[in-house]
């Protein structure tokens, strides 16, 4: 059982389940407080759902990279040493397939085709980004960092199709669903570029495998300068558009500044600035590494900051 709680990440499934509860709590429950949140039971399958399926894509993402593995993370490699193929993939069948059911069955207890969607895609998109899209240039990058951007998503798609299954006469006279697409999507904004940054820093540490096996990733294509080029001018987008998200786009009291620029500036910019230079000044798989451990970091004080929406709300 160990490893297969190592197999699907699990982690990684306890950073999701938190960005979740984040998101619903934090986020949707203070905007929403005169309207009506999600009902838990829904909010617990949707979270069942999106948790089972990102435990599936990890395994089934082992299943297939048992080559590559071999090279780049020898002492790490549990499929084929301690786990068999079958084990994987079975793993990735039945959570797959359970995420799948529960999600879709949310979204026709909240009748949203949107959300349906969302539960019958990101399982094949999985499955197709193991076996194939990651060795190519650019587009594995982007869709496991358009899935995380899901993961927020979520929440905000199911509470305002729980608003328009409730009070579809009223919505047309409030702001409060383009709020709640504004303040969470921010996050999954949020979300997409640091998860694109730590994508391509990955690509930089598995790049002897990589090459073994014919990849066609962003650093074997382009080469190490032109790679971290294209890092560091996320890394300053990222930066340039928590700057105006917080000071140009939310509208709040001097407090809610103050706050927000201390964690702005000692949470995330500085952090980046340091990923910056850890960036430029990479030669070796174990600094591309050390990198991307900050980058988690990084993520992770970018989505506590709904600690503070949720104070000043």
């Amino acid at each position: 059982m160990k490893h297969i709680f190592q197999l699907i990440r699990w982690q990684n499934l306890l950073f999701t389940a938190v960005i979740m509860l984040l998101m619903e709590y934090m986020v949707a429950a203070p905007l929403l407080r005169q309207w009506v949140l999600l009902p838990g039971w829904i909010f617990c399958l949707l979270l069942f759902a999106v948790v089972a399926i990102a435990a599936g894509g990890y395994a089934v993402n082992d299943y297939f990279d048992v080559r590559i593995d071999a090279v780049n993370r020898p002492g790490r490699m549990l499929v084929t040493r301690t786990l068999t193929k079958q084990t994987a993939m079975l793993c990735h069948q039945v959570l797959t397939g359970l995420g799948a059911v529960a999600g879709i069955a949310a979204a026709i207890v909240l009748r949203s085709w949107s959300l349906g969607l969302i539960f019958l895609f990101v399982p094949g998109l999985l499955w197709f980004y193991s076996a194939s899209y990651k060795r190519q240039f650019v587009v594995g990058n982007l869709i496991v960092a358009f899935v995380a951007a899901l993961v927020p998503l979520v929440v905000a798609v199911a509470n305002a199709a729980y608003l328009n299954l409730r009070f579809a006469d009223l919505l047309g006279y409030t702001t409060v669903v383009r709020d709640l697409y504004l303040w969470i999507g921010g996050f999954a904004l949020f979300a997409f570029l640091t998860t694109l940054i730590r994508e391509i820093l990955k690509d930089m540490q598995d790049q002897e495998g990589d090459r073994e096996l014919e990849c066609h990733t962003l650093p074997i294509r382009l080469g190490d300068k032109w790679t971290k080029l294209v890092v560091v001018s996320l890394i300053l987008l990222t930066c340039g558009l928590l700057c105006w998200l917080v000071f140009g786009v939310m509208p709040f009291p001097h407090t809610w500044s103050s706050y927000s620029v201390r964690y702005l500036t000692f949470g995330l910019l500085i952090p980046f600035a340091c990923e910056l230079y850890l960036v430029l000044t990479a030669r070796i798989s174990s600094d591309y590494r050390f990198a991307q451990g900050l980058m988690k970091f990084i993520m992770g004080v970018g989505v506590l900051f709904s600690v503070i929406v949720f104070i000043y709300l």
